[in-house]
């Protein structure tokens, strides 16, 4: 009985799809949402003459955002579904990292390193000022 290898056009496979079905994914997602908040609310009007800005950790966001979703909030929804985005391209990144693991192509791998810890370092800075 011969094994085959996981080769390079598998992992090119996986990426393709998990970036095609990812943004589908996301896009069902949001639109879902968007259908729940239009139909609580439809009727109320927008005042758009004053804006607050909202400095608040990325935790403290999640977690309003996961309590929405346990009430059935649209936004929420439509946050998962802006959430799902986001990690469809990290997601992408940690599959590379692997291919570039299995492949022994260690350069990519501390390039690929180096792109993780940016976006780790964006996401914990760039929301808590």
């Amino acid at each position: 009985m011969s094994q085959e290898k996981f080769n390079d056009q598998d992992f090119q496979a996986i990426i393709g799809n998990l970036l095609r079905y990812g943004v589908w994914i996301a896009l069902g997602v949001a639109l879902f949402g968007g259908i729940v908040y239009l139909s609580g609310h439809h009727q109320e009007t927008v005042n758009y003459s004053s804006f607050s800005e909202n400095n608040r950790n990325i935790l403290i966001v999640l977690q309003d955002i996961f309590s929405g979703l346990q009430k059935g909030q649209g936004e929420s929804i439509i946050f998962l579904g802006i959430i799902l985005l986001f990690l469809t391209p990290v997601l992408r990144i940690l599959l590379s990292l692997i291919s570039f693991l299995i492949e022994k192509d260690y350069l990519y791998v501390g390039i690929t390193l180096i792109v993780i810890v940016i976006i780790g370092l964006s996401i914990s800075f760039g929301f808590s000022h």
